[in-house]
């Protein structure tokens, strides 16, 4: 039974992320839901330090291209340490993003992301999603 209690709250926790700091775009809530030795790992966004406030700049970054920026959960499996999200995230790409022109044209992109969370934090995670989507960085 504390198997499944542990899952549901990593879900939770992971949903907040989405939720809260993409969906809502409060930057705050990373300081509840990110630990301070966070480290990201994206190969297909810009680099950012590790912690919390670079995984804020990571945020930001998408924010400020896709201003209307909307990440929805599909599914997500869990180990109780460990949750695979899979989202889809749908958007107009309005704002600067390195490399790429801003089109002014709605998207779609699949993706998912691997997050490892601590005492109700996450501490790690791996991003990965479809960038064979016309106007999205390859």
């Amino acid at each position: 039974m504390r198997r499944i209690a542990m899952a549901t709250d990593i879900r939770d926790i992971s949903r907040r992320v989405f939720e809260e700091i993409w969906n809502n775009k409060n930057l705050n809530a990373a300081d509840e839901v990110i630990a301070s030795d966070y480290v990201h790992h994206d190969a297909q966004s810009p680099p950012v330090p590790d912690g919390i406030d670079g995984y804020k700049e990571f945020v930001s970054h998408y924010l400020n291209a896709f201003p209307d920026l909307r990440l929805t959960i599909e599914d997500q499996i869990s180990d109780g340490q460990t949750i695979v999200s899979r989202w889809t995230a749908t958007g107009t790409h309005n704002g600067d993003l390195p490399g790429i022109p801003r089109p002014g044209r709605r998207f779609s992109v699949t993706g998912m992301t691997i997050a490892r969370i601590r005492n109700g934090k996450f501490v790690e995670s791996w991003g990965n999603w479809d960038t064979r989507k016309p106007g999205l960085p390859a």
